[in-house]
């Protein structure tokens, strides 16, 4: 479980965050989910430590981890697997190097027993006879297994997810999202996403947390989305779905390869 309590942030005097308090809950995968500029990135790294909080507390279970120095930051971030917009995988490392990455930076393992955690993740995620080839030879949805498998290779407790589905084709990102829920409830790991698609909301949305202008304006689960009466969440659920469609459009649109 994490829980964020009157957390504030700024840059430069501007107001990002004000007095946002949640619980993300563990074995679920909890999004948070908000317009271009919303605040929801900024919660994101401020949860991970990327940011520092004007004011507030992030608290992993009974450890305020803001409040944490440098070295029992760093311990805490073993616990913690991070999947990146776009993937971010080293592009001069092959598949089974890119998933060791976090096994060489934080563990004492040998080299075979690294390899043998970097395999048991990559067929956790179905990725087979892959090891030796580079992102460039993968197609973008292998990319983003390949990004959960590295995530997940610490056996976090704790699973941040920023825009997973960003480029992918409709069909590829219900894959990522079911994925990413199996995972959560296997591991029972406390996830928490980004996005901005509300298929990814109705696929996974275990708990949804919506952000406007840096404030928590709604919370529920996806089963209740569609009943809300806010305004700028109905607004906001419009907007991105007619953004899907067309995206979906254009999508089908293309020469098939």
């Amino acid at each position: 479980m994490i829980e964020v309590k009157n957390i504030y942030k700024s840059f430069s005097g501007v107001s990002v965050l004000k007095d946002i308090n949640t619980v993300f809950e563990q074995g679920k995968t909890n999004l948070i989910i908000g317009q271009s500029g919303s605040g929801k990135t900024v919660l994101l790294k401020s949860i991970v430590g990327l940011h520092e909080v004007d004011r507030g507390k992030i608290c992993f279970g009974d450890t305020i981890f803001n409040e944490l120095n440098f070295k029992d930051k760093k311990q805490m971030r073993t616990q913690m697997g991070m999947l990146f917009q776009g993937g971010a995988l080293f592009d001069s490392a092959t598949v089974e190097e890119n998933v060791m990455f976090p096994l060489d930076m934080f563990t004492e393992m040998s080299q075979d027993e690294k390899r043998d955690r970097a395999n048991e993740c990559l067929k956790r995620v179905n990725i087979i006879n892959a090891n030796n080839l580079y992102p460039a030879e993968i197609s973008g949805g292998m990319q983003k297994r390949v990004a959960i498998a590295r995530a997940i290779a610490l056996n976090p407790k704790y699973l941040f997810c920023d825009e997973p589905n960003s480029g992918l084709d409709p069909k590829t990102a219900i894959l990522i999202d079911n994925l990413i829920q199996e995972i959560t409830q296997e591991f029972n790991m406390t996830t928490i996403v980004n996005t901005h698609d509300m298929n990814s909301v109705m696929e996974i949305g275990d708990k949804v947390m919506f952000i406007y202008k840096g404030e928590k304006w709604w919370e529920g689960t996806n089963n209740d989305i569609f009943d809300s009466t806010n305004k700028e969440l109905n607004d906001f659920i419009f907007a991105s779905k007619l953004s899907q469609k067309i995206r979906d459009l254009k999508n089908s649109n293309q020469p098939s390869s």
